[in-house]
């Protein structure tokens, strides 16, 4: 066969075969979505929720790849390691590319070994106090707490965590001092906190929520520039005045460095779509998570900016954590 049969040969072949090429498009087999949490919980629940709706978009499967351990290590490694083609995602949020990369040493660079894809949604942390504290608002805690320096106690969800930083960043605004309780987990912390051991507390909005209504904890503000609609009486601590007090649990979407800006932009653009589902809304509001729509470049830039706020935070209140 010479050169013009075989050109003309393969020309009636591509025209005889227009699937061909369609078959190579993104995506053209499942997606491996990597939630760096062991299944059940709030986190698992925001990636399966997602992903479900995300998934009738794109026209294929999203696989949940629950990875534990190491705060979100293991899941962050396998993701930066994983070829950049579309087809391995991460639920990056709030201590893997936020607080852990501020206080401690990692095996990977939370900006430059991912792509940013976009944002799922975020829930404010709230400020709240044991009943028998004499405080209804924030302006009466912080004179309680000067009243009384380092006789208060404070607990966490650990060294390191977003209800350590919070409470941190609180006590660096007022200028005050409380004794800091790690705690393994959120629930240890609440138990002490509504028992007195423990006098205040920064946790997670869904975390408190069955406490608050409960009444077993008194809330005071929410983190955040907004109140959230769960909680409209509920004053910011923006408006109790700390002006630009942003402290959130978030959740967004990254991808291995070096992602195709067209399958970046093809995810962006169906995330988009999902997030502004009423009914979307409503499954998110179990872990009070208001969806929030961002382009890659605000991603990376939110990103950015949420681990410069928590490493000055750290280095000037000396949190330096082992890894």
């Amino acid at each position: 066969m010479n050169r013009r049969e075989l050109l003309g040969t393969l020309a009636a072949l591509a025209a005889a075969s227009p699937g061909l090429h369609a078959q190579t498009a993104y995506p053209n087999k499942a997606i491996r979505y990597i939630v760096p949490v062991a299944a059940g919980g709030g986190s698992d629940m925001v990636g399966r929720t997602v992903t479900e709706r995300w998934g009738k978009l794109l026209g294929q499967t999203f696989v949940v790849d629950n990875q534990g351990g190491g705060g979100g290590v293991i899941a962050c490694q396998s993701t930066m390691r994983a070829a950049p083609d579309g087809y391995t995602l991460l639920q990056g949020y709030v201590a893997t590319h936020g607080t852990s990369p501020a206080t401690r040493r990692l095996p990977y660079d939370a900006v430059k070994d991912f792509t940013p894809v976009g944002m799922i949604g975020a829930t404010p942390n709230v400020l709240v106090v044991n009943t028998n504290l004499p405080v209804t608002n924030v302006a009466e805690f912080v004179a309680y707490v000067k009243k009384n320096p380092g006789k208060l106690s404070y607990g966490s969800a650990g060294q390191g965590s977003l209800t350590h930083l919070t409470m941190e960043l609180f006590k660096q605004q007022i200028n005050s001092f409380m004794v800091h309780i790690p705690y393994r987990g959120i629930a240890p912390a609440f138990t002490d906190l509504m028992g007195g051991q423990t006098q205040a507390m920064f946790p997670g909005l869904a975390a408190a929520t069955p406490h608050i209504r409960s009444g077993r904890v008194r809330p005071l503000a929410v983190t955040g520039l907004a109140r959230h609609p769960q909680y409209k009486d509920l004053p910011t601590l923006d408006e109790a005045g700390f002006k630009g007090f942003d402290a959130q649990q978030w959740y967004g979407v990254v991808g291995p460095a070096g992602m195709p800006a067209a399958v970046v932009k093809q995810l962006n653009d169906t995330l988009a779509t999902v997030l502004r589902a009423p009914d979307l809304r409503e499954k998110l509001s179990i872990e009070a998570i208001e969806p929030i729509v961002m382009s890659p470049e605000q991603l990376g830039d939110f990103i950015k900016t949420d681990i410069a706020r928590w490493t000055a935070l750290a280095r000037a209140r000396n949190i330096q954590l082992e890894s």
